[in-house]
């Protein structure tokens, strides 16, 4: 559909196109240098772009075949969902966390197989840390 002018053209079945994958998530952020701790120092993940004084950065899985996560300076939206993590065990980065300082809700099992727990980041937005059961 061409959004312009309101016209609409009709595919073939090989012409049908499709999003392929996931190519990063941006999230905003109100203090970089605790977020960039957070993400790079608690979780582990990979500085790809940017830092603790950067406006704009970019995370990886240390394998870094998973999605990127962005962090852009400004004014964050709250209840806005959630970033799911898998992790190879849940009970283990929970105790993780709580040895760093951190709160997280207590693991439990859910009904579509996984196991998980959430935390929110400096700035309050929800993650979840989960493994498949």
């Amino acid at each position: 559909m061409n959004i312009l002018s309101g016209s609409q053209k009709s595919l073939s079945e090989d012409e049908k196109v499709n999003v392929e994958k996931i190519s990063a998530i941006t999230i905003k952020v109100r203090d970089m240098r605790a977020s960039v701790i957070f993400y790079k120092n608690i979780l582990g993940l990979k500085t790809l772009f940017g830092g603790e004084t950067a406006y704009f950065s970019s995370f990886c899985t240390k394998d870094a075949k998973h999605t990127i996560l962005n962090l852009e300076q400004g004014h964050p939206a709250h209840n806005w969902g959630r970033i799911i993590f898998y992790v190879s065990d849940v009970d283990k980065f929970w105790a993780y966390l709580k040895g760093k300082g951190y709160n997280p809700d207590k693991p439990r099992d859910a009904q579509w197989g996984e196991r998980y727990f959430h935390l929110h980041d400096p700035d309050g937005h929800e993650l979840s840390f989960a493994q498949p059961l």
